[in-house]
C-alpha cells in the first residue's frame, strides 16, 4: 500500500525534474504541470477514490499563473509540483493537492465557496475560474494585504478577500455551496459546518498538530445530516485562532 504524507498542506510523493521558468512559454509549462497532475491522479487513485479530476479543474490549473503567488527568487521554480515558502513560516501548496481538494469540493459556476487560509492567494485564484464568488480569510494581516493587493493587481474580482480568525469562518457571505480549509484542527469547526449550505461540500485535514491527521470530506445533506469520509493521511501545519 502506497502511503501519502501531506507536510505544510502539500501531498509530498517523489521528487519531480525541476522545470525551466525563466523563460516566456509558461503556458506551456503551465500545460506539462496539468499533465504531471493527471499522472498522479491516477497513481493515487485507491486513496483519493478517483481516477480523473475534472477537465475543469485541470483547465484552472493550467490557467492560473502560479509564479505570480510566489515570491521573485522562487520564480524559476513555480511551476515544480511541489511546495515554494511564501514568507511568515508558509507555503503555497502543491498543485496536486490545490487541485485534489478543489475535485472534492465538486464546484458549480454559481457556487460562493469560503477558504480557511489564503497565503498568497493561489488556491482562491484556481477556485475563481470555476464559481461566482470566493470569499478567502487569512489569520496574518501582512499575507492579508499582500494577497488583496495581489488579486486587485490580476483583475480577479470575484474574491473577496478578508482578515481574520478562520475557524470561525465568514458568516457575513454564508452559506456557502462549498469550503476549504487548508491547515488542520483537531476537529471540524462547528461555525462552518453551520455556515455550510445543506446539500454543500467541505475539505479540510483533521487532526492533531504533532501526528499524523487525515484529510476530511464533509457533506451536509439537505436536512441538514453531516456525513465525515477519511481519504488519506496527511500532515498540515495547525489551524491557528482564538478557539
Amino acid at each position: 500500500m502506497r502511503i501519502i504524507v501531506c507536510l505544510l498542506g502539500l501531498v509530498l510523493l517523489w521528487p519531480v525534474q525541476a522545470l525551466d521558468a525563466s523563460g516566456p512559454d509558461f503556458a506551456k509549462q503551465r500545460a506539462e504541470l496539468a499533465a504531471e497532475i493527471e499522472e498522479e491522479v491516477r497513481q493515487t487513485s485507491e486513496h483519493i477514490g478517483r481516477e480523473h479530476f475534472h477537465p475543469e479543474v485541470l483547465k484552472a490549473i493550467a490557467a492560473v499563473e502560479r509564479h505570480r503567488f510566489v515570491p521573485e527568487k522562487y520564480r524559476d521554480q513555480a511551476y515544480e509540483n511541489r511546495p515554494l515558502p511564501i514568507g511568515f513560516g508558509q507555503t503555497i501548496s502543491q498543485p496536486y493537492i490545490v487541485a485534489l481538494m478543489t475535485d472534492l469540493l465538486d464546484p458549480a459556476p454559481g457556487d460562493t465557496v469560503l477558504e480557511v487560509g489564503t497565503g498568497s492567494g493561489y488556491q482562491a485564484a484556481v477556485l475563481a475560474r470555476l464559481v461566482q464568488e470566493v470569499v478567502t480569510i487569512e489569520i496574518i494581516p501582512d499575507l492579508a494585504r499582500q494577497a488583496r493587493e495581489r488579486f486587485k493587481r490580476l483583475g480577479l474580482e470575484n474574491i473577496r478577500a478578508v482578515t481574520g480568525d478562520g475557524y470561525f469562518g465568514f458568516p457575513e457571505a454564508a452559506p456557502y455551496e462549498a469550503i476549504v480549509v487548508t491547515a488542520a484542527g483537531d476537529h471540524i469547526p462547528p461555525p462552518l459546518i453551520e455556515q455550510l449550505k445543506p446539500g454543500g461540500r467541505m475539505v479540510l485535514p483533521v487532526g492533531g498538530p504533532f501526528s499524523v491527521q487525515q484529510l476530511t470530506l464533509v457533506s451536509k445533506a439537505g436536512d441538514g445530516t453531516v456525513r465525515t469520509e477519511h481519504l488519506l493521511p496527511v500532515r498540515f501545519v495547525p489551524l491557528t485562532g482564538g478557539h
